[in-house]
């Protein structure tokens, strides 16, 4: 998947592909954004349009 473009991916979408990265190959969000140079404010703000938000103790976005 080319991350560059998760801004046009639905965030309902997103979502899932951000928690399967999130539990299969990253140790934090900082990690994932990080591994794949992207924002962290903009992810976050983009799954935050659907009501979804990190939540640090687990590891996921609901």
């Amino acid at each position: 998947m080319d991350w560059s473009q998760f801004q046009h991916i639905d965030p309902h979408l997103l979502l899932g592909l951000i928690n399967t990265e999130l539990r299969n190959h990253a140790d934090s969000l900082e990690d994932l954004c990080r591994r794949h140079d992207i924002d962290q404010a903009k992810v976050c703000a983009h799954l935050a349009t659907a009501n979804y938000h990190f939540q640090a103790e687990q590891n996921q976005f609901r």
